[in-house]
């Protein structure tokens, strides 16, 4: 498994002296955005072993990347190993079968079971690579009472959360919560909260017909003036015009 967090440009072939013949596909080249899957077959070679190479993408707004992926390198390689990683391993063998054999359904089954592989590459990787210093995203996802906020934070960002309540979810004082969340997440509880909200905005401006008001309640802004003009302030348009560009 090859996971590239950054897009990175990159060729395959069955040996570094191969000529390479064709330009790889980038990510850009996809006219739909988010996971996506294809039932199309190229073939290459002249008649060799046959490898069969499973590839997907996703479509990311660079400027809203979350914090976690600027921290993973270029390159994630998990070698083929059933008994190390199970559960990997049976989410690229069902991918493989769905995309294999396209049946009724698949464009429901293909995106989450990209989803799910996703999840594993980041769960092992951050499980064996800890940060030495003991910050840093991987460390605040591995540290239970940082990964509570964060879940209390995601399932419901319109709450009115205060630092005190994310402390009481993850069972700290506050501030023993402020200065661990700060130093494993790099900004504070606050700033990421407010980060999430509108990132969340930005994908229900894209994705939904919903009103500006409706965005604002669904985010945690009371007033729909507040929530444009802190959106404007992150994104540097208002919500509207961001909408209708698209």
């Amino acid at each position: 498994m090859l996971f590239l967090p950054h897009g990175t440009g990159h060729t395959l072939a069955d040996d570094p002296a191969t000529a390479i013949a064709a330009a790889a596909c980038s990510p850009d080249d996809a006219e739909v955005p988010g996971p996506h899957a294809s039932d199309s077959v190229d073939r290459f070679g002249q008649g060799g072993a046959i490898t069969v190479v499973l590839c997907g993408a996703y479509q990311l707004d660079p400027s809203r990347g979350h914090p976690l992926l600027l921290t993973l390198p270029n390159v994630i390689h998990l070698p083929a190993d059933p008994a190390r990683h199970p559960e990997l391993h049976a989410a690229v063998q069902l991918l493989a079968s769905e995309v294999g054999n396209p049946r009724p359904g698949i464009s429901a089954t293909a995106p989450a079971l990209l989803d799910t592989l996703l999840m594993y590459i980041l769960r092992i990787w951050l499980a064996e690579h800890p940060t030495r210093d003991g910050n840093g995203w991987a460390a605040a996802l591995n540290d239970p009472p940082i990964t509570a906020a964060l879940h209390a934070v995601h399932r419901d960002p319109a709450a009115p959360w205060t630092v005190a309540k994310l402390a009481a979810e993850a069972g700290l004082s506050r501030a023993t919560f402020a200065r661990r969340f700060t130093s494993m997440a790099g900004q504070p509880p606050l700033g990421y909260l407010t980060w999430w909200r509108l990132t969340m905005a930005a994908r229900l401006l894209r994705e939904t017909e919903a009103t500006l008001r409706s965005i604002a309640a669904q985010v945690g802004y009371t007033f729909e003036f507040a929530f444009a003009n802190a959106f404007k302030r992150t994104y540097g348009l208002a919500p509207g015009t961001y909408r209708r560009r698209g």
